[in-house]
């Protein structure tokens, strides 16, 4: 009833920047929390950035300073600014969303990944 769609992943060489957006669409009546994740081959999905409806954010200190995190409520969307991408940034990105439906039930729901990867 609720899907999320990535887009803006790819090839990067390190030091560069990119873009990801993830929309929501469905039966959606409003949105709690979004975040970014990220998965890495061999390691555990990690978060990367949260953002609050209010607008407050929390990043990894892994990130910190290199990623800012958005999101445009109107669209239902959110967004994740990276800059100055690092080798160790690989890995596929996950958005999720906190979802209450129309019909008042409230869940998480996951994006199904963007692959990122930073290579000369």
């Amino acid at each position: 009833q609720v899907q999320l769609v990535e887009s803006g992943g790819g090839l990067v060489q390190p030091g560069g920047s990119l873009r990801l957006s993830c929309a929501a669409s469905g039966r959606i009546f409003s949105i709690n929390a979004m975040g970014w994740y990220r998965q890495a081959p061999g390691k555990e999905r990690e978060l990367v950035a949260d953002i609050t409806s209010g607008g407050s954010a929390n990043y990894a200190d892994s990130v910190k300073g290199r990623f800012n995190i958005s999101r445009d409520n109107a669209r239902k969307t959110v967004y994740l600014e990276m800059n100055n991408l690092k080798p160790e940034d690989t890995a596929v990105y996950y958005c999720k969303m906190n979802v209450l439906t129309i019909v008042f039930q409230r869940n998480d729901y996951w994006g199904e990944g963007t692959l990122v990867t930073v290579s000369s």
